[in-house]
């Protein structure tokens, strides 16, 4: 669908070209201890979702893609087994960048991992068909990066902004989790509090002004079954509460969370309903 740029207001009402842009100051290391827990324990991205991304690209066998901020290589992987595209993966953590070259090995895919960050983008990652981002785009300075993409971009290529929308929760840990991490890691808490402001602009307005501003959304949803070391592993797995982060608190943090989820559920048994979907924008 393309929506007009016009009158485009954030959530507080306030018109977008009137407010400064706020982005998160980039840190090259911030996810350096996540990579043990990020694929076993973050939302998995449905092949279903993939397959359906690909076929509204039109992306055919070779053509190239970029996973930008791959992380331990998710979607790069997918995309490498599901469409035999040819993948780079693009991350500035080198831990995240050995656990994804590992497990595309483990799936039989050749994939070129590659260690920077969105400020690296150049002609040497041209051409693209399609650069896809699971999770990352926020860390970004987003309207610099859909520039840079547009020079390496073919003309019918396109981005596609990849994550997860909770919807439920039961009983409610997410709220624990959430809790914890104000009282044990309130500067990192403080950085995920940015995109809750009056001066975040949301992903979709800063691609309806980018020259990738024809937006159309494609998810599933599904209900997921999740014990004790799940809901302690996607904690660790963000930045926030991540090891890295927590320092020496982090066994205080991982007991106060397993004696909070099991008052909510003595059995350990949880569950979460989520929506996985991509955000795909093409060029009107």
């Amino acid at each position: 669908m393309s929506i007009p740029v016009a009158g485009v207001e954030t959530a507080a009402g306030i018109p977008f070209k009137d407010i400064a842009m706020t982005t998160i100051p980039f840190e090259a290391r911030r996810f350096q201890s996540t990579a043990a827990y990020y694929t076993r324990y973050r939302v998995p991205y449905p092949d279903r979702l993939i397959e359906r991304i690909a076929e509204q690209a039109g992306l055919s066998v070779g053509e190239r893609v970029l996973d930008l901020g791959c992380g331990p290589g998710q979607l790069a992987i997918a995309f490498a087994r599901l469409t035999k595209a040819a993948v780079i993966g693009l991350d500035p953590e080198p831990e995240m960048l050995e656990a994804a070259a590992a497990d595309a090995a483990a799936a039989g895919v050749d994939i070129a991992f590659v260690r920077g960050s969105s400020y690296d983008l150049n002609s040497r990652f041209s051409p693209l068909k399609m650069t896809v981002m699971g999770r990352s785009f926020h860390w970004m300075d987003r309207s610099a990066t859909l520039k840079a993409l547009d020079e390496i971009t073919v003309a019918d290529g396109c981005v596609v902004l990849f994550g997860d929308r909770h919807i439920s929760s039961t009983p409610d840990w997410r709220q624990a989790v959430n809790t914890l991490a104000e009282t044990f890691a309130p500067e990192r808490n403080a950085d995920r509090e940015r995109r809750k402001r009056p001066d975040w602009i949301e992903h979709e307005s800063i691609l309806l002004r980018s020259p990738f501003n024809d937006l159309e959304r494609t998810s599933v949803v599904r209900e997921r079954r999740l014990g004790l070391d799940d809901i302690v592993g996607r904690a660790f797995s963000t930045s926030v509460t991540s090891p890295q982060a927590l320092g020496e608190r982090a066994s205080a943090f991982e007991a106060e969370l397993r004696g909070t989820l099991l008052k909510l559920s003595p059995e350990g048994v949880f569950s979460e309903v989520v929506e996985i979907g991509g955000l795909m924008a093409r060029r009107s």
